[in-house]
């Protein structure tokens, strides 16, 4: 038999309790990659329901000016893959129940070998990959060794996402769907609620997996109002931010706590 998902499972619980999932974002060795694995574990502390671990890579399209420079942060640090993979073992010692997924670009999974690498995620205590630049013309192939290993492979849809294609990527997409509430990258624009609530009633057309907003949250109003129609939100470049501007690890493990702890009750109201 085999073991349920920790995605599954904790969204699962979450429907069962009437709450919204709160998804955590944070680049692998920003601040020191000494000082990740003890941020993880104070974001679930603080409140966070699932992880999505950055992986450090020189072109990081999909994102805006704050996680790119942690980013850069993660790569002077020499944080690759395979040590991300290592943090991610390192974390399931103390914590054996939170979701962690991999966010990340193609560029470093090919480098390692897919296959390697999805044994390599497996074996670490991954639950699941979102690869921002895998097309879903070409995910077949992870999509398939991730799931042969009972790991969730996570897709962004964004808001010119057509039906049709909506619909090929919804039939690939395990774990949930992560919806960007915004034209234009990570921590940029001005959310609307009226639209990401029109877009997650048509995405809803499509699937039944659980839909998660991200893009744009900052605080505990946005998160609230973004996951009104969805199932969680998605929280990132302030926590990045929050990261690359403490003076101590201390400091962004504290700053980190205030922000999460601002959401989750935000959520939880």
């Amino acid at each position: 038999m085999t073991e349920e998902n920790r995605i599954d499972r904790r969204f699962a619980s979450l429907r069962a309790e009437g709450r919204k999932a709160l998804v955590t974002y944070i680049v692998a060795g920003d601040g020191g990659p000494e000082n990740t694995v003890p941020l993880m574990h104070q974001l679930v502390a603080s409140g966070s329901d699932l992880i999505e671990l950055g992986v450090p890579f020189s072109d990081p399209m999909a994102e805006g000016p704050v996680i790119q420079k942690g980013h850069e942060r993660a790569l002077e640090h020499k944080t690759s893959l395979r040590k991300c993979l290592q943090m991610v073992a390192e974390f399931r010692r103390d914590d054996s129940d939170t979701p962690v997924i991999l966010m990340g670009y193609a560029n470093p999974i090919e480098k390692m070998g897919a296959e390697v690498f999805a044994d390599a995620a497996r074996d670490a205590g991954v639950d699941g990959a979102l690869t921002v630049d895998l097309p879903a013309e070409e995910a077949g192939p992870l999509n398939r060794l991730l799931g042969e290993r009972n790991l969730r492979n996570i897709f962004l849809l964004t808001p010119t996402t057509g039906d049709g294609r909506l619909q090929q990527i919804t039939d690939l997409a395990s774990g949930f769907v992560y919806y960007v509430s915004l034209k234009g990258v990570t921590g940029a624009g001005h959310l609307d609620p009226e639209s990401v609530r029109e877009n997650l009633d048509r995405i809803r057309r499509h699937t039944d997996l659980p839909l998660c907003v991200g893009f744009g949250i900052k605080d505990g109003k946005s998160a609230r109002a973004v996951s009104e129609h969805g199932d969680g939100a998605v929280v990132g470049s302030v926590l990045v931010s929050a990261v690359g501007e403490a003076q101590s690890a201390d400091v962004a493990r504290d700053n980190v706590a205030a922000i999460v702890g601002e959401i989750r009750s935000a959520l939880d109201r």
